[in-house]
């Protein structure tokens, strides 16, 4: 009896090994072109025509495709096999990268952006909702952005490369190519949110203004992200960087994102959420500050290096701080779009405020916005933190 009961925990055990590694990659795969965005922005510029403000548009075209997916994903994923709906995708995905290329007009490239942004938005949302529902979501929500910035960093290294080698086909090959090898693992994930249900232990159920206060700052911290990231490359570009010193710096940076997603990874929420957030978003708007005008190439790496560490180090504790702020995943699932629809908004909002060669404004509406979202997010990470204690010590049941 012992025995199988051991043996069954050991299956249970590997089951969900195998549904996290399953989800990483596909989490992975969703956003292969946003996380090189500015590599892919470059390459609108230099292999296809685009001036830096349509390829900023073309950008956050691709990010409302993922947008559109994500909403949907809130209302209607229950409804459907996951599954299926992730095999869909993955093939969407690389039908539309493979069909970008050789496309001489541009709307039609525009056209199939927001196609493959859409297959990826399901990807997107799926695979990191299955993570929100694991026991530990701060521990594996960095483990998930330790390897979509790995992947980010060697891709983003030979962009430059690539471009000189094959232009734009070389690249949009392999983001066709790269949603396939998916294929295989797909039967490792649940069917299902109720398959994959798994309480997090400090979850509490807050009040719906409290929920919606914290989505409203995962909104505004992720349209501060898409309004810096998107123009980072042409920022260090018109800084008097040459095309591969700024790629460097980048993928360097990609690599200081890892050692930040690694912290919540290995901490997990031990220390409480509220006090790495606040130095993550205050930390990134303050690297913001140097990001301006023409600079050297070792004080842009520097603080290209710090912002993304603040980033990928915030990224997990505020994901899981949306786990705990109701015991159903619910709030994961909105997250989830609230990120990628601020996502969408920041390249749209960056573009209405730039000049040629000057990317000043965008740097302080994404100040802006960071100072905004950490304004929203301490109450009711507060608030939860003070439930979860009071539960732990009998004073409360919810």
């Amino acid at each position: 009896m012992g025995q199988s009961i051991s043996t069954q925990a050991a299956a249970t055990a590997d089951g969900a090994r195998l549904r996290l590694i399953a989800a990483i990659l596909v989490g992975v795969i969703g956003p292969e072109v946003f996380i090189v965005q500015p590599g892919f922005v470059q390459g609108l510029v230099q292999s296809l025509g685009f001036d830096a403000q349509s390829a900023g548009y073309a950008a956050s075209i691709e990010v409302w495709g993922i947008t559109t997916t994500t909403l949907a994903m809130t209302f209607f994923s229950h409804r459907f096999n996951w599954r299926k709906v992730i095999t869909g995708s993955l093939i969407l995905v690389a039908a539309a990268n493979a069909a970008c290329i050789g496309v001489h007009s541009r709307e039609v490239f525009v056209a199939l952006r927001f196609v493959a942004g859409a297959g990826a938005g399901s990807l997107i949302s799926l695979s990191f909702t299955t993570v929100g529902l694991t026991e530990n979501p701060d521990r594996n929500f960095g483990y998930l952005i330790m390897w979509v910035l790995l992947y980010g960093a060697v891709v983003l290294y030979l962009m430059p490369a690539a471009y000189a080698f094959s232009g734009m086909t070389g690249v949009l090959v392999f983001f066709a190519a790269f949603p396939l090898l998916a294929l295989p693992f797909v039967k490792s994930l649940p069917a299902g949110g109720e398959a994959a249900a798994s309480v997090e232990a400090d979850a509490v159920n807050l009040a719906a203004p409290l929920k919606a206060l914290a989505l409203f700052a995962m909104l505004a911290y992720f349209v501060a992200q898409g309004v810096a990231w998107a123009y980072l490359f042409l920022i260090g570009t018109a800084g008097g960087l040459t095309e591969q010193q700024v790629a460097t710096g980048l993928t360097l940076s990609q690599v200081a994102g890892v050692a930040g997603a690694l912290l919540p990874a290995m901490v997990g929420h031990r220390f409480g959420r509220w006090r790495p957030l606040t130095i993550g978003i205050i930390g990134g708007a303050f690297c913001l500050l140097f990001l301006v005008g023409r600079f050297e190439y070792l004080p842009f790496t520097f603080w290209v290096c710090l912002y993304n560490f603040f980033w990928n180090m915030t990224h997990p504790f505020l994901l899981g701080s949306m786990a705990s702020f109701d015991r159903r995943g619910r709030v994961v699932v909105l997250a989830v779009a609230a990120q990628m629809l601020g996502l969408a908004i920041g390249p749209a909002l960056g573009a209405t405020v730039i000049t040629p060669g000057r990317y000043t404004a965008v740097n302080y509406i994404a100040i802006a916005m960071f100072a905004l979202s950490w304004v929203c997010i301490l109450p009711p990470v507060l608030i939860q933190q003070q439930r979860a204690r009071a539960r732990q010590l009998g004073w409360g049941t919810s």
